[in-house]
């Protein structure tokens, strides 16, 4: 597992997937020259195990909280599992509100629909260019509107539902029976 670091100030975290040294060393430039945190791996199996999602990971192996992945990048074509695999598995589990995007050097018709309606936010066509950047802001920020709210949901159920107080037998001086 490879990580690269955008700024100091970068709040948004991607996890590139990609079998191919070369296009995940182009994807990650692209990424952190664009001001996101990278973390790349090379297959499928990898990326779940960093989400936490690998079947047979022990609750000490599961994705850290200081990890927060707000978008997935995956190519589709990967030996051992296809990044539509991929796609199915994250959407079917706990990280389905992670927004994750195809890409592909083959432009077919039919594995792009297939993506798009199995929960794909963008479908991009390979070489990926920096142009291509700039779409995955809005889902991005789609993401962090997400993890934003729930954070205010955890906050106020913990403020309506406080943890059980014990009382004391007395009351503003008043013996209670």
């Amino acid at each position: 597992m490879e990580k690269q670091q955008g700024s100091c100030d970068t709040h948004f975290h991607v996890l590139a997937v990609d079998d191919s040294l070369v296009d995940r060393k182009i994807l990650e430039r692209l990424l952190t020259v664009s001001s996101y945190q990278v973390t790349s791996v090379e297959s499928g199996s990898k990326a779940l195990e960093f989400l936490g999602l690998m079947d047979d990971m022990d609750s000490s192996s599961r994705r850290r909280q200081d990890m927060k992945v707000n978008l997935i990048i995956t190519d589709y074509c990967m030996p051992g599992m296809s990044g539509y695999e991929l796609l199915k598995r994250i959407k079917e589990s706990s990280c389905k509100d992670i927004p994750v995007v195809v890409m592909s050097s083959e432009n077919v018709p039919s594995r792009i629909s297939r993506c798009l309606e199995s929960g794909a936010e963008e479908f991009l066509l390979k070489p990926v260019r920096l142009s291509d950047m700039e779409k995955l802001h809005p889902h991005l920020l789609k993401s962090q509107q997400f993890i934003d709210n729930n954070s205010k949901k955890s906050r106020k159920r913990k403020a309506i539902s406080p943890q059980p107080v014990e009382r004391s037998t007395k009351t503003r001086g008043l013996r209670v029976a």
